[in-house]
C-alpha cells in the first residue's frame, strides 16, 4: 500500500483510508458486528492504516466497533474521529461545538476506541452559536494535553479554515469529492495548497453509485439508509446520472479497472495530498478499493476522461435544503 502525507504536516496514512460510517449507520441493516470487526483487520493486513468513524455514527456503536477491531494493531494505525453534535436521545441532528462538550466527547471516544490519543479530531460541522477560533482553542489545549493529535475539519469554507488555521493549525479538511461532487475544487483546494493542509475526501464513489450496483429500480426502503432522503438518488436522478457510471466502466474497460476503481484513481490524481475514504462492508470490495492504488492515468487519459467529463451534468443535488445549509460554510 502506498502512502500519503496529509499536507505538510507529520500524519502520513495509507494512500487509501476506510470509511466504517456503513459498518452500522446510514447504510440499510447493520452487518453482523463480529464480521465487520474481521473486515477491518482484514484492512489492517492489506496495508490500510487510516481508519474514519464518529461519535454520532450510531450513535457511539461505529467507536466501539472501531475501537475493539483496532486494540490489538495499535502501532501505524491512524483513527480519526469526529465532535460537534448533541448525541442525548433525539439530539443526534443538532450542532453542539461548546468547549465544554469537545472535551466530554474527546473522553468518552478515546474509551470507546480503546487508545490513549485520538489521532485526527474534527469538528463535524460548524456550529453557528461558537466562534471557529473557540473551537480551534478548545483542541489546542487537547493537543496541549495530549489527548489529540491533529485537529480537522469537516464540511468548512476557505475563510472558516483560515480562522481555524490561524489559532490552531488545521491538519486536514474532510469534505465529500467525487466525480459527481466537485465543488471543492474552487476555493478550498487552492486554500488548501497554499497553508498546507491535506484533503480527505469522504463519498468519493458517490455513496456507492460510482459504482455501477445502483440504478432507477433501487430502493432505499430502510430507516437507517440515508440516500433515501437524498436528492440525487431519486429514481429520476439516478436514471439521469447513469451516463456518468457508463463513462467509466467504459474506461475502465480500456485500463482492466473497475468502474470504481477508476473513480478512486481519479480521485488520487487531482492532488497528492488527497486522501479518499471509501466505505464497504465486503472483503471483494475492499480488495477492488484497494486495487485503485495502482491504477494511472497518462496524461492523454485524463485528458480524455476530463473532456467526456465536462460534457455531463450530474443531476440532483447532494443534501435536501436544511441539510445544505449546514456545509461548506
Amino acid at each position: 500500500m502506498k502512502t500519503r502525507q496529509l499536507g505538510k504536516s507529520d500524519l502520513n496514512v495509507s494512500a487509501i483510508g476506510l470509511g466504517c460510517m456503513g459498518m452500522n449507520y446510514h447504510r440499510g441493516p447493520a452487518p453482523d458486528r463480529g464480521a465487520m470487526i474481521a473486515l477491518i483487520r482484514q484492512a489492517v493486513e492489506r496495508g490500510v492504516t487510516f481508519f474514519d468513524t464518529a461519535e454520532v455514527y450510531g450513535p457511539f456503536t461505529n467507536e466501539s466497533l472501531v475501537g475493539e477491531a483496532l486494540s490489538t494493531v495499535s502501532d501505524g494505525i491512524v483513527v480519526a474521529t469526529k465532535f460537534g453534535f448533541d448525541c442525548g436521545a433525539g439530539n443526534s441532528g443538532v450542532p453542539n461545538s461548546q468547549p465544554q462538550r469537545i472535551r466530554e466527547v474527546a473522553d468518552a471516544s478515546l474509551q470507546r476506541l480503546k487508545r490513549d490519543h485520538i489521532d485526527l479530531f474534527y469538528q463535524h460541522r460548524l456550529d453557528s452559536k461558537v466562534p471557529i477560533e473557540e473551537v480551534a482553542g478548545a483542541v489546542k489545549e487537547l493537543i496541549r494535553l495530549g489527548k489529540v493529535k491533529h485537529f480537522g475539519l469537516c464540511e468548512v469554507g476557505a475563510e472558516t479554515v483560515r480562522r481555524a488555521h490561524a489559532v490552531q493549525p488545521v491538519t486536514a479538511v474532510q469534505s465529500e469529492y467525487s466525480l459527481m461532487w466537485r465543488q471543492p475544487e474552487d476555493e478550498l483546494f487552492p486554500t488548501l495548497e497554499e497553508l498546507g493542509i491535506g484533503f480527505v475526501a469522504y463519498s468519493p464513489l458517490g455513496r456507492g453509485f460510482l459504482g455501477g450496483g445502483l440504478n432507477e429500480q433501487t430502493k432505499f426502503d430502510h430507516a437507517n439508509d440515508n440516500r433515501a432522503t437524498l436528492p440525487r438518488f431519486t429514481a429520476e436522478a439516478m436514471k439521469a446520472n447513469r451516463v456518468l457510471v457508463d463513462l467509466l466502466e467504459e474506461f475502465g474497460r480500456r485500463k482492466s479497472a473497475t468502474s470504481s476503481q477508476v473513480a478512486l484513481a481519479w480521485v488520487l490524481a487531482q492532488k497528492p495530498w488527497i486522501v479518499p475514504i471509501p466505505g464497504t462492508t465486503k472483503l471483494h470490495h475492499l480488495d477492488d478499493l484497494i486495487g485503485a492504488t495502482a491504477l494511472t492515468f497518462t496524461p492523454e487519459e485524463m485528458g480524455d476522461l476530463q473532456r467526456a467529463l465536462s460534457a455531463i451534468k450530474v443531476q440532483g443535488d447532494r443534501y435536501p435544503a436544511a441539510q445544505a445549509q449546514m456545509v461548506g460554510r
